[in-house]
């Protein structure tokens, strides 16, 4: 999901520049992965690199067919209105995630780094009854802009468009999560080739401009 608006984008533009029409059908990371793993059949999957490296070593996408596309940090958000926390630097988000009623994250790979964080903050524990974990292709934004989470981490390009919250920026750099999104060639595909310059295309200078609008950078 979080490169669903990137390529709402950059599906049309190539279409327009190559003739060739593109379907996306965008779903969590979680559902897309185990439909891959499952066998259905797909031209080509974007996911984390690791979840691709994942799939590489099952034999569902091609071996040295890994595109890296984008590099996405996570942000947060409160609902539109509320409060703003302090989130200057480690010991301030700290802070507010202490501070918060309700905390969310999505299952993605931010969602388990943040996990992570958490337990290293030694805080696993105390936020327990307090995590929202979003089901897999529903936006954090969407629960807080609901209520449902006061204090929502989420890839940027996942909050930057959602209305009803306010985005409070990017995690500090100290504890920023960034992940990088990859395209691979699924083995089911009847028309790698095909594929391949697609993804040409969609790692190439001329995507970069999109990238950057949808809150972030070329890989």
């Amino acid at each position: 999901m979080a490169t669903r608006t990137l390529l709402d984008e950059l599906a049309p533009a190539y279409t327009a520049q190559a003739g060739v029409p593109v379907a996306i059908e965008s779903v969590g990371g979680v559902d897309a992965a185990r439909r891959v793993q499952e066998g259905e059949a797909f031209d080509v999957v974007i996911l984390s690199a690791e979840a691709i490296d994942k799939l590489i070593a099952a034999g569902r996408v091609l071996p040295g067919s890994r595109v890296d596309l984008v590099r996405s940090g996570v942000a947060v958000a409160v609902r539109a209105g509320a409060p703003h926390p302090d989130l200057s630097s480690e010991e301030a988000v700290k802070a507010a995630v202490r501070a918060a009623r309700t905390v969310g994250y999505s299952t993605g790979p931010s969602g388990v780094a943040l996990a992570k964080l958490f337990e290293r903050w030694g805080l696993a524990e105390e936020l327990k009854d307090r995590t929202v974990v979003a089901t897999p292709g529903v936006p954090v934004g969407a629960l807080v802009a609901r209520g449902d989470i006061e204090l929502g981490f989420q890839q940027l390009s996942e909050l930057i468009h959602v209305p009803g919250i306010d985005l409070l920026g990017a995690l500090p750099d100290a504890i920023q999560i960034t992940t990088t999104f990859s395209a691979g060639v699924c083995s089911s595909s009847a028309q790698p080739d095909a594929v391949r310059a697609m993804l040409a295309y969609m790692a190439s200078p001329a995507a970069a401009p999109a990238k950057q609008r949808q809150g972030m950078d070329p890989a």
